[in-house]
């Protein structure tokens, strides 16, 4: 197991069992585990989840994020998926958070 801290520094884990359920799920994310743990850390944007979720994203590429889905409390939280995604449109979604140019 690993952590994270998000930007609000709560602790976010990234269980062994999590990340196997994520890799089985969408097998091209497999080599990019600190690449998750990261982009929890030093996200370009957070986005709104369904439910109580938080989604972090980096930008990979132009129109192209990493996405870590992750649900934090006030001192623990833990990562529900991860995925790549071209599909999200920034302007549709509730910003919560955006990182300064």
């Amino acid at each position: 197991m690993n952590i994270a801290y998000s930007l609000n520094n709560i602790p976010i884990r990234l269980t062994d069992e999590r990340w196997r359920h994520i890799v089985e799920n969408h097998e091209d994310i497999a080599g990019y585990y600190d690449a998750v743990l990261q982009t929890v850390e030093d996200a370009d944007y957070v986005i709104k989840g369904y439910g109580e979720a938080l989604i972090a994203l980096q930008e990979i590429k132009r129109n192209k994020f990493l996405a870590v889905v992750y649900k934090e409390f006030d001192d623990d939280g833990f990562i529900i998926t991860a995925y790549f995604t071209s599909k999200l449109k920034l302007e549709r979604e509730e910003i919560l958070w955006q990182k300064k140019s």
